[in-house]
């Protein structure tokens, strides 16, 4: 059977013929689709042994308070990561339009950190200096018996005690 109407068409519609076509396949166009089934359920009856259909088993996660912190701390190092990246490109952006005023810009506040850490190392070593140069003397008699000396070591620094 063909699938062609074998009656010949004219080549020119009419105007009539053509807002008639117009409107058939307008209304083909809009006409709602047949309503399909989204889900099905069996009747049938459940077997009595064999495998048995799922079952829905709620979800209930709870985050442990580690987790969470671990989650959060990772978040700080990454905005701290971002802060200080983004310190040092405005630094090293500074470091590159060298003009007299930029160079002592950068220079000046290094010199004065380094000449502040200079003078507090010369104090303590002065200090400690000072202390280790005093002599002791002792004017009784001195008894060492190194052959019963108890050692205990324990701790993250391995802080040691010597007992005699």
């Amino acid at each position: 059977m063909p699938d062609h109407d074998p009656t010949p068409r004219p080549l020119h519609m009419s105007d009539a013929e053509a807002a008639n076509e117009a409107r058939r396949i307008i209304a083909d166009a809009y006409q709602p689709t047949p309503q399909m089934p989204t889900a099905y359920r069996d009747p049938a009856p459940l077997p009595a042994y064999g495998p048995t259909p799922p079952v829905p088993q709620p979800d209930h996660r709870i985050v442990p308070a580690w987790a969470a912190g671990v989650a959060v701390a990772g978040i700080g190092v990454g905005a701290t990561c971002v802060g200080l990246g983004c310190g040092i490109w405005l630094a090293c952006k500074g470091f590159a339009a060298v003009t007299l005023s930029s160079v002592l810009f950068v220079t000046l506040p290094i010199a004065a950190l380094a000449a502040v850490a200079t003078a507090i190392a010369s104090a303590i070593r002065s200090a400690r200096t000072a202390r280790t140069q005093t002599h002791h003397h002792y004017t009784g008699p001195v008894y060492q018996d190194q052959r019963n000396v108890t050692t205990t070591t324990h701790g993250l620094w391995a802080t040691t005690h010597n007992q005699l």
